[in-house]
This record gives C-alpha cells, structure tokens and sequence, in this order.
C-alpha cells in the first residue's frame, strides 16, 4: 500500500456483522443509492437529489470469493466496513460524486480518474428480518490512474488518504506495501460476470440513439473475458462508501421497534491520526 497512507486506530463497527448478515438475506444486494446533481442556474436550490438502484459489492478490502474470478488477489490484511459498488465512468452519478464534492470538479476531464468524495445516502430493505438500513458518508471512486506511476493526481491522493485512514489491518500475516490498489481495482472487474463486464463497452449510457447502430467497439449484450480489455477497464470504476452515520431500523414486531443510530467520531490522539470509534444511540422508531 503506499506509504502516504495512514490508517486511524478503528474497531470493526458495531452494526457491520449484523448488516452484512441482513444482506446475506437478500435475493439480489439490491440498494437504492441518492447522490447530488447541481441545479441549474435557475433553481432556487444548489442541488437537487438523484437516485437509483446499484448492487453491493462487498466491503472494500474484503472482496467476496468468486471461483469464476481469475483475478490476482491482495493478501488479506486489509479490511473495512466501507460498502462497495460498481459503475461505469460514463454514468451521471460518477460527474454528481465528484460535483458535489469539496472539489467541486464538474469538468469531463476532472471525473475520468479516481477521486470524488460527494455526499450519498444508501438505503436497503431487508423484507426478511423486517428491517431498514440507512447509511449516510461520502463516495469515492477508484479508477486505473489509482497506482500510476510519477506525478500522483489530487484525486487519488484524496482517495488513498480518506479511504485508506479506515482501512484495518487484520491478523494475516503478509507485507503491507505490497498490497495493490490497483490489483484490488481489477479483482473486483473479476468478480463480474462476462456480460456485466460487457456492459462497460455499451454505447455511451444516456446518450441519444439517432437512429444509428452503435460502432464495432461499442455493441450491447457483449461478454468479455480479458481482465485487462482496454475499452470495458477504460469505462470501469469501482465506488466506496465511507460512512459517517448507519442507521438500523428494526420493525419486525411493532411492539417492540427500535432504531439505531451509529456515529463515526474520531478522537485526537498522540499522533496525527487519532482513535475512531462508533457513537451508539438507540432511538424511537
């Protein structure tokens, strides 16, 4: 991993387990994800919300075993409680992540890399456990300039620095700095199917048809096995959550409903990076 980044002192969070469980439930890791898109001038508001339904992928760090993925993996010593989802460059929400970020990048050219860092909420009904998850932080995005050699951008900087200081180092023996951004990067393309793979080679998503066939290199329904095709890994990206605030809402037995509330807080300690740790309130549903 590189060595700018610095990992804050951070327990696993006390609604990981119990969430990932819930999610194990589910026929499809289906959420619905809201992001930010600028308003036009007119608007009396600076942004107006956008949502849509994406797939989780796991928790970064600990990419789920997929026995079709033939993918080099990072040794397992690293892992977090920051949810993962998969998009393609070209979307809307990848220009709204980094739009409504600190940044403020709104150009084609500022959004091709990895940065980001806008505000999201995520939210997942588990009809099984009766049971809503809500979860408020921020997305950043992962992209093939995560580990380029020479000048580093801003944007991948801010990635390494935010998404690695909640990264945990876990029990498994293996040497830290070789463990790859851009190796996870790819495993996770590995671990989508050829025709979600294929998908980052569709005509550019949103974009009128006219008419038109789309050209040779942009065809739907393609299946792609290269781990490296350069027009699907051009369009991949991989999107981070980091929490700031997890919200549990528990209606299984109206009688006895409860909401929880989890707070991320750091705490300054002797160095510069301080102590996290989750504030726990149980509330009213």
């Amino acid at each position: 991993m590189s060595t700018t980044t610095h990992h804050l002192t951070t327990p696993s969070a006390p609604w990981s387990s119990t969430f990932q469980d819930h999610i194990s439930k589910l026929p499809s890791p289906e959420f619905i994800l809201t992001s930010l898109q600028p308003a036009p001038k007119s608007s009396p508001v600076s942004y107006v919300p956008r949502l849509r339904y994406c797939i989780y992928r796991g928790m970064w760090g600990s990419l789920p075993e997929n026995k079709h993925n033939d993918a080099p993996r990072n040794a397992p010593i690293y892992t977090s409680d920051m949810p993962t989802f998969t998009t393609d460059v070209r979307m809307q929400k990848v220009g709204q992540f980094f739009a409504s970020s600190l940044g403020h990048a709104s150009s084609d050219d500022q959004v091709q890399g990895s940065g980001g860092g806008g505000p999201v909420e995520a939210v997942w009904w588990i009809k099984d456990t009766g049971t809503q998850w809500r979860m408020k932080g921020e997305a950043f995005v992962v992209g093939r300039d995560i580990d380029d050699e020479g000048v580093t951008s801003s944007g991948v900087r801010t990635v390494k620095s935010e998404i690695g200081r909640r990264m945990r180092r876990t029990e498994e023996e293996g040497n830290e700095r070789e463990w790859s951004w851009a190796k996870e990067l790819t495993a996770h393309f590995g671990n989508c199917s050829p025709g979600m793979r294929g998908s980052w080679k569709n005509p550019p998503p949103g974009t009128p048809t006219n008419g038109q066939e789309p050209d040779k290199d942009h065809q739907l329904g393609q299946k792609v096995q290269d781990l490296h095709d350069p027009i699907a890994r051009e369009n991949f990206r991989v999107v981070i959550i980091k929490p700031e605030e997890v919200e549990q809402l528990d209606i299984s037995d109206p009688a006895t409903a409860r909401r929880w509330k989890y707070t991320f807080v750091v705490e300054k300690g002797q160095g510069s990076e301080g102590k996290g740790d989750w504030k726990v309130e149980e509330l009213w549903p």
